[in-house]
């Protein structure tokens, strides 16, 4: 009989709900994991992930993984974790420049359904506002650093972090305490539920 995942992650990956406003068309990147224990939950797909197939496969992977603590390996061949995006495909960029929003089909269409297959999750790494939108609704905060200063109020299941762009440098330069709290508390928990 066949898995009810794999059948899911087929589907997700002939989906063209959005290929009309897709630059480099459709190709879905999503790790989910039924044994999964930790979620993360980041914006879209770069183009160095869009040509890989591999999430996180950027700098701001490379940060995300010194953030929490973890090599390469560990970080790609856990079974306790797993990857969803808000959107699946790379949008594109916007017209002045900088990423486009994750396209809004992506997370309606399949993120419960993903997690009907992720029931072991205790942490939700929701990094940058789009997750934080999506997963705090009215619960987040004026700003992104209001809402990542806020954390504890989200815990114990969600942790909301600036996305690690780039442009996550002045964020952490102006905000000591992310280092100094919230990245401790981070690579605790990835510890101890990658265990």
């Amino acid at each position: 009989m066949p898995d009810p995942l794999e059948i899911l992650v087929t589907r997700i990956s002939a989906c063209r709900s959005c290929a009309d406003h897709l630059p480099l068309g459709p190709r879905p990147v999503v790790v989910p994991r039924p044994g999964a224990r930790i979620l993360i939950v980041g914006q879209a797909p770069g183009t160095r992930v869009h040509e890989s197939g591999i999430p996180w496969n950027d700098r701001s992977g490379d940060r995300l993984r010194e953030w929490m603590g973890l090599d390469r390996e560990t970080f790609y061949t856990s079974e306790r974790i797993a990857i969803m995006p808000m959107g699946f495909c790379y949008p594109g960029v916007l017209p002045n420049g900088g990423d486009a929003p994750p396209r809004p089909e992506c997370a309606p269409q399949w993120h419960e359904e993903l997690l009907c297959h992720m029931p072991r999750i205790d942490l939700m790494i929701l990094a940058g506002m789009y997750a934080q939108k999506h997963y705090l609704g009215k619960a987040r905060k004026k700003t992104l650093t209001e809402t990542v200063r806020s954390w504890r109020d989200y815990a114990p299941l969600y942790l909301p972090m600036p996305h690690p762009s780039w442009r996550s440098g002045n964020i952490l330069k102006k905000n000591p305490w992310i280092e100094g709290e919230i990245l401790p508390h981070l690579q605790a928990e990835v510890a101890r539920l990658i265990r």
